[in-house]
């Protein structure tokens, strides 16, 4: 298979996104024109200037301007706005269901309620269903440097809005934060019917996957690299058939990976591992996920089987219903045979 041939394959294949931070998605521009809409003052003179601030050295760098970013997201069309031109970058790039995460107590603790990101994130998320034929689930996340109290209070929040909120993450800081600090609010979501997942073994040591494993009973995991460390865990991460969701650009950004020659996406697969490719914080780490399917594919050199694989898996670790994952399979079947 040529590169030619292989980089077409990546634009026309359907694909899923499944670890997508919605307050990542904030490009510099969106950044200017809200902060002008809404007078908040930011730390910078041009969009050239925040682009320049987007150099980090390790992930808490990176979370630092991240959260600074967030302060100009206040009302509900500031968040459905966020989340319309991801889904339009999304849609360009192929994706037909997004599972995207969210920060509520990135806003709340700025006095943005928890209703106002809800509903406008919601409304781009139904209208891009409707529009632009994107599916979706929306995931609530657990800010893991604060404190589980915390968690618990934001999970509380949720419950008047649970039917529109399908699962729970863990994201944030990961060093110094592990897993066990959230196994209580993760065993009452999974009471409550919703769906966990967590960020594990990013920067965090294996132990942290296997505290997400067995402490928070998650269904997936994202990032996960270093399990890789783990002969034993690799074998339980495969035998369970459990989803990784690998960031690929977001990894070099934040020095996890020297060099995208580096990612762990073709030894996962090697591996026997349900290795998925994702943007993470697209706005921050330079591409969307067809940037990270093109960007892995020629540095790893991956074969036609392996893209594809990496497509289909994309489905079967989301949480559509078996049906609708099979609808999917048939189309990358389809494209993949074309």
């Amino acid at each position: 298979m040529t590169n030619l041939h292989r980089a077409q394959l990546i634009d026309r294949l359907p694909k899923a996104e499944l670890h997508l931070h919605i307050e990542g998605s904030l490009e510099p521009e969106l950044l200017f024109a809200l902060a002008e809409r809404n007078g908040v003052k930011i730390p910078f003179g041009s969009v050239e200037a925040v682009r320049a601030a987007y150099d980090f050295s390790n992930l808490q760098d990176f979370l630092d301007i991240y959260y600074q970013g967030m302060s100009v997201l206040l009302t509900e069309q500031d968040f459905f706005d966020l989340t319309w031109a991801y889904l339009e970058r999304a849609r360009a790039d192929n994706v037909r269901h997004v599972e995207i995460f969210f920060d509520p107590q990135g806003h709340t603790e700025r006095g943005v309620a928890f209703e106002t990101a809800l509903n406008g994130i919601e409304g781009a998320l139904k209208a891009g269903e409707a529009e632009l034929g994107i599916s979706y689930r929306l995931i609530m996340c657990f800010l893991r440097h604060l404190s589980e109290e915390d968690a618990f209070a934001t999970l509380e929040q949720a419950l008047p809005h649970l039917e529109r909120i399908h699962g729970v993450g863990l994201d944030s800081s990961e060093l110094g934060h592990p897993p066990a600090k959230f196994a209580r609010v993760f065993a009452r979501a999974r009471e409550l019917g919703l769906h966990v997942t967590a960020h594990a073994g990013e920067e965090g040591p294996p132990d942290y996957v296997h505290e997400a494993l067995d402490l928070l009973e998650v269904e997936r995991i994202d990032h996960g690299n270093r399990a890789l460390e783990d002969a034993a865990l690799v074998q339980r991460i495969a035998e369970e058939g459990l989803t990784l969701t690998v960031c690929p650009l977001s990894n070099l950004k934040l020095c996890v990976i020297k060099d995208i020659a580096e990612s762990p996406v073709k030894r996962m697969l090697d591996l026997g591992l349900k290795a998925t490719v994702n943007s993470d914080d697209p706005a921050y780490f330079g591409g969307y996920i067809g940037a990270n399917f093109h960007a892995v594919a020629e540095a790893l050199d991956l074969s036609e089987a392996e893209v594809v694989r990496l497509a289909e898996n994309s489905f079967t670790g989301s949480f559509l219903p078996m049906a609708d994952q099979i609808a999917h399979l048939a189309e990358i079947a389809e494209v993949a045979g074309g």
